[in-house]
């Protein structure tokens, strides 16, 4: 009996610390004070810049929003995300501060009437850069204001509140603004009935809809009701602040104003709603109307995309891409496929682009026809337009020449989307005589100006400036980003004159705006001088250190050491690993150098680079490529063995640098990088602890494809089962810390990844720990959740990273 009590004794005591335990860990936790200040440090503005280089508008946010602002009430139907009290989008960042600079004079200047506190978005130039819109979101509406420039003030326009839930406010000529308004107050919103008048149900008869995994899904009458009620508005024009009326009250979901300001491409959502997909996969019919709302011409009537084929490149058999040509007053413009909509159907031609102009009575007439998957069109003038075609599954993009007068369609540029240093860049476009944004045409027209504000090459990103003669195929660097700095160009102000508008930064120089001038030569001048946010940041060094993975691959990583590191005098450090998995058909694509070192760290809530302030040696966008070893292979038939030699490519050349100690490495990852997480931990003992965040664990839940991986579950099935981590829960051994937001709405990251991953890695004896952050999304918005990952993080690094092997005087008291 002695011997009885005394074990009910001590099972009574440690389920009771056991409690007592779980209770001490509730609550929000805080990380060191110099991370928690990181985060919540004041950072350079937002900045937009009219297209005639006068005025730059300095846009301000606040801090991040609270957890009780996230749990305000909201709608979760049909894919939306819905502030039902505003009739508006919930969890919005907004501009909390708006003031003007005029770049001639550097003169700031304060903007009288904005409301407050200011809750901006939605920022819009006019056509004629005089004016600016934005939308002021409150707890129970949306308003429009309107900045005019001369005068610095701000004034509402708008008399009926805003509908914003499928989209703003948009300008149709100088003075007049478009935008949809509520047409009942939430007071008249459909009351759910206490019983339900029967089951919810589904069906289906023969038709495949091999669809993703989508969130937020209608899933009842009741849902229905809700969302014809929130996302019906009227379309209203405001000129000059007083609103007429457009058309009859409907769910529209794209408003397209003509060049020619006489007619508008409208999409308007029709019933039945689907279960399935969100709501801009719903029936919808494509019309043509005059600008008081009346139909000229329907031009497609189109079914839910539930029946969209599944496989990279494979689409609806239907219209696609409506949009207006922007050099012409009112011509519309269509992609049809010709292939069924399945891509491997052996056809010469895949795609065909249709146009058809005002006043739209006459038969479609075919523009041309493009061999992979058309994408869009650059419009230019009457004799260029750029059209980009490609191939997702390929990896392939295309960029043709179209001359609208002998209609010849002729290839460019042809590269894989993973060559990164054969990319031209994207095409510097003006605004035309209709306001719309096109070409900007140099030598009479013969040449265009390429932009690449990446311009990766072997020594780093040097992002450059470029003319590219459309007839010879040739191209002409204009400038180039010096090597020691990173410089982009924001915007070409002046063509001829090649006057741009620059952002430059360094390691320890914050980005700022400058003013180039490349013919007249004279110096650059500096129009902002941001300060760095981040002082606790000072003395840490950033490398781009090169290195190989053992089959030969060259692989790259932004490494951190903490301020005043000396690898003689300090030792090795303890390691920490952030990456994030991306899939090539090509391995010497896969070996490009991207990035660069010489950017200015700005820090975010999901870098890992804040604990180099507390001893550890980061290494952020560790590569981790997945490479296709065959032509007649796929990237991911390797997908465990490529990701284990990545990460032994990187801790051996920390080890062999001397800064990192390779047996005491974590690993880390967001999303498909904390999928990446648990799959090292179930397949290797390279590491001491892993954090994965918002993951998706089991791809029997993403059974119509994931990624880049477009093979169904069935097709693939025991692909599907190696790459899975949870398939391997068991040999799961290493620490691993969970984390996931209990409202993700991400396809394929449902919280019940990581609740399974958790109970089976626990079932299997693991040590493991799971944090499930209240009404966070796939991306952590909320100030104290945000705060508490941070803290999480850092004090599992410490427990398992830091302190491995060490052991500690307070583990040993209590394992006595």
């Amino acid at each position: 009996m002695p011997l009885l009590k005394t074990f009910f004794a001590a099972f009574f005591f440690l389920a009771f610390t056991n409690v007592i335990a779980a209770q001490d860990d509730a609550g929000y936790k805080l990380p060191p004070k110099d991370i928690a200040d990181m985060l919540l440090a004041k950072t350079a503005p937002n900045v937009s810049v009219d297209d005639k280089g006068e005025w730059m508008l300095m846009m301000e946010s606040g801090s991040y929003p609270s957890v009780e602002e996230l749990a305000r009430p909201e709608l979760k139907i049909a894919g939306l995300r819905i502030n039902p009290a505003n009739f508006a989008p919930s969890r919005q960042n907004f501009i909390n501060n708006l003031y003007l600079k005029n770049i001639a004079g550097g003169k700031e200047m304060k903007i009288s009437g904005l409301p407050s506190p200011l809750y901006a978005g939605n920022i819009s130039w006019s056509p004629d850069d005089k004016k600016i819109s934005f939308t002021q979101t409150t707890g129970d509406k949306v308003d429009l204001f309107v900045i005019d420039i001369a005068s610095q003030k701000a004034v509402k326009v708008n008399k009926t509140t805003l509908n914003v839930i499928t989209g703003g406010a948009q300008w149709y000529d100088n003075n007049t603004l478009l935008y949809r308004t509520v047409v009942k107050p939430g007071s008249a919103a459909p009351g759910k009935p206490a019983v339900p008048k029967g089951p919810a149900t589904q069906e289906n008869y023969g038709k495949a809809s091999p669809r993703p995994t989508f969130q937020d899904l209608i899933k009842s009458p009741y849902d229905e009701q809700l969302f014809e009620f929130y996302a019906t508005t009227q379309l209203v024009k405001n000129i000059n602040g007083v609103e007429t009326k457009i058309g009859q009250p409907g769910i529209y979901t794209g408003i397209n104003v003509s060049p020619d300001k006489k007619y508008i491409l409208v999409r308007k959502l029709k019933k039945p709603f689907s279960y399935t997909v969100p709501a801009f996969g719903f029936p919808a019919v494509v019309l043509i109307t005059d600008i008081n709302g009346k139909t000229v011409k329907q031009l497609a009537d189109l079914p839910s995309s539930e029946t969209a084929p599944a496989g990279n490149d494979n689409v609806q058999y239907v219209p696609r891409g409506f949009d207006w040509r922007d050099d012409e007053p009112a011509t519309v413009v269509w992609c049809m496929p010709l292939d069924s909509g399945f891509i491997k159907k052996n056809v010469d031609y895949h795609d065909a682009v249709y146009a058809m102009s005002a006043p739209f009575n006459m038969e479609a007439k075919m523009l041309f026809k493009t061999k992979m998957r058309y994408r869009f069109t650059t419009w230019g003038d009457k004799n260029l337009a750029l059209v980009t075609e490609g191939l997702t599954g390929k990896q392939t993009v295309q960029l043709d020449r179209f001359n609208p007068v002998t209609e010849d369609l002729e290839k460019l540029i042809s590269r894989n989307t993973t060559d990164a240093y054969a990319n031209p860049g994207n095409p510097v476009t003006v605004q035309n005589q209709y306001g719309r944004e096109v070409l900007l045409t140099i030598d009479n027209g013969n040449k265009i100006l390429f932009n690449n504000q990446a311009g990766s090459s072997p020594k780093g990103d040097l992002p450059f400036l470029l003319s590219y003669d459309v007839h010879t195929k040739k191209a002409d660097t204009l400038w180039h980003c010096a090597e020691g700095s990173f410089e982009t160009v924001v915007k070409v102000l002046d063509a001829d004159k090649l006057q741009l508008l620059t952002r430059r930064e360094s390691e320890k120089e914050v980005p700022n705006y400058w003013l180039k001038n490349l013919k007249l030569r004279i110096a650059d001048r500096q129009l902002t001088t941001f300060s760095n946010p981040y002082p606790q940041m000072e003395g840490v060094t950033k490398e781009k250190i090169n290195y190989k993975r053992s089959d030969g691959v060259n692989l790259t990583g932004e490494l951190y050491l903490p301020k005043g590191y000396n690898k003689n005098r300090d030792g090795k450090l303890p390691v920490f690993i952030w990456a994030y998995p991306a899939e090539y058909n090509s391995a010497a694509d896969a070996a490009q150098v991207r990035g660069s070192e010489h950017k200015f760290t700005l820090l975010n809530w999901g870098t890992p680079v804040y604990y180099v302030t507390q001893g550890y040696a980061v290494l952020n966008n560790a590569e981790m490529p997945i490479v296709a070893t065959d032509k007649d292979k796929k990237p991911n038939d390797n997908f465990i063995e490529q990701l284990t030699m990545n990460a032994e490519a990187a801790i051996n050349i920390l080890d062999e640098m001397g800064v990192g100690d390779k047996n005491r490495v974590a690993v880390g990852g967001h999303s498909y990088g904390a999928f990446m997480t648990a799959n090292l931990l179930a397949h290797t003992n390279l590491f001491k602890a892993g954090i994965a965040r918002s993951g998706a664990y089991n791809r029997s839940l993403t059974p119509f494809g994931f990624q880049n991986e477009d093979r169904t579950y069935w097709q693939a099935q025991e692909l599907y089962t190696k790459m899975s981590p949870f398939s391997h829960a068991d040999k799961i051994k290493t620490p691993i810390l969970l984390i996931h937001g209990d409202m993700d709405n991400n396809t394929g990251t449902f919280p019940i990844q990581s609740e399974r991953m958790f109970n089976a890695i626990k079932g299997h004896g693991g040590t493991v720990k799971y944090i499930s952050l209240p009404y966070e999304s796939h991306g952590y918005q909320a100030r104290e959740n945000v705060l508490h990952t941070l803290a999480e993080q850092f004090n599992w690094l410490e427990q398992y990273v830091k302190k491995s092997g060490k052991k500690d005087e307070k583990d040993e008291k209590k394992a006595f």
